[in-house]
């Protein structure tokens, strides 16, 4: 059986681990939270950065720290997964959802301005498959309407976007705030675990308040204060040491990781171009302001009966390949308090996206058997 991930170790994780442990520092923000962070706001210029256990948490940090209050609006994508919502939903926000592009899971950009009112207070593109949004356009219509933006990046490790005026950006220092995902299926893992990015100046002080429970810790530790105590509402959101020395050697690696994972995304590519398009199928779009970091290689049915039988087909031949997010707008939580509008994109990709096994030691031999097998089975489906 091919499986549809294997999270990669570097070889490297328990060495770090077994340091940490003798350093007798095991809670959270020590040195290996250190290097973690330190070696994000370098690489990708983000002010501040904290890491978190969760993308999930990083997102509810967002929510604390905009203000989010009962009756405030949020727009974002429905075709997400529940963390992006559930955030903004527990600080009493109104979700409003945004439909998908027809050529991309991503948000529908054009849509934002007719969704945008009076009680609209931030909007929350989500970087699909590593593939950036139009950050341009958003970021135009939060700025005319004095909105937050915070980017959901928990699949956008090393991906980036040209903007209009040329320049290069990473995905998560565009957005007032944007928050990563480390979890196991991700480019880059620590099991569980994410990072905010915080890029406006306003919020670095406070975030790192929230993040250790409401206390100026932080600050304590740092010798800026003689003594720390409650200020401010917060949780425990920082992660042990253990999980940021695991994350430590996944980041040394990077460059060998994105390396490998293009490798196998432009492999599938090569079989799939072309010729999936005869059965009705599509292979992924790249817009030209984004880039591809290699986060998942993803097909789109031409219809729900075809995936269906794709899906069946390949695990019956020993490839797990699997679907990925429903519709958040008719979710049983939320379909009372949808607004009725019809977000047919979204409902295609819930109903018709396929995710190829995805994971670094993925063999080229392996892509090819599997991009073969899933020839075969379009053909076969097709008689």
């Amino acid at each position: 059986m091919i499986p549809f991930n294997k999270p990669f170790i570097t070889g490297k994780e328990l060495s770090y681990i077994e340091d940490a442990v003798a350093s007798g520092k095991l809670s959270g923000n020590g040195k290996y939270t250190r290097l973690a962070q330190t070696f994000f706001e370098e690489k990708y210029q983000f002010k501040k950065t904290l890491l978190t256990t969760s993308c999930t948490d990083a997102l509810e940090m967002a929510a604390i720290l905009i203000g989010i209050e009962p009756g405030d609006e949020v727009i974002m994508p429905s075709y997400t997964f529940v963390s992006t919502a559930n955030a903004f939903v527990l600080r009493g926000a109104k979700i409003v959802f945004a439909d998908s592009r027809s050529d991309h899971p991503g948000i529908d950009e054009e849509s934002l301005k007719s969704l945008i009112t009076k009680k609209t207070k931030a909007i929350v593109p989500v970087h699909y498959a590593g593939v950036a949004c139009d950050m341009d356009m958003i970021m135009d219509l939060a700025s005319a309407h004095n909105l937050y933006v915070i980017e959901d990046a928990a699949q956008a490790i090393d991906s980036y976007y040209t903007s209009r005026n040329g320049q290069r950006l990473p995905l998560g220092s565009i957005g007032h705030l944007a928050t990563f995902s480390f979890h196991e299926t991700k480019n880059i893992s620590s099991g569980e675990g994410g990072l905010l990015a915080i890029n406006d100046e306003q919020f670095v002080h406070r975030a790192e308040i929230i993040w250790e429970k409401g206390t100026n810790r932080a600050s304590f530790f740092r010798g800026e204060i003689n003594k720390y105590g409650w200020v401010d509402i917060g949780s425990s959101f920082l992660p042990s040491e253990i999980t940021a020395a695991f994350l430590w050697a996944q980041l040394e690696h990077l460059k060998k990781i994105q390396e490998k994972r293009i490798q196998i995304w432009t492999r599938y590519d090569s079989h799939f171009s072309n010729k999936l398009e005869l059965f009705g199928i599509k292979t992924p779009t790249i817009p030209s302001y984004a880039e591809n970091n290699a986060h998942m290689y993803y097909i789109v049915a031409k219809d729900a009966r075809q995936r269906d039988f794709i899906l069946k087909r390949m695990k019956e031949s020993g490839v797990l390949a699997v679907f990925h997010y429903l519709s958040l707008h008719k979710s049983e939580f939320f379909t009372d308090c949808h607004d009725g509008r019809d977000l047919p994109w979204t409902d295609l990709y819930s109903n018709m996206l396929i995710r190829m096994p995805f994971f670094l030691e993925l063999t080229m031999d392996q892509v090819d058997q599997i991009s073969q097998m899933l020839l075969d089975i379009a053909v076969e489906y097709e008689n």
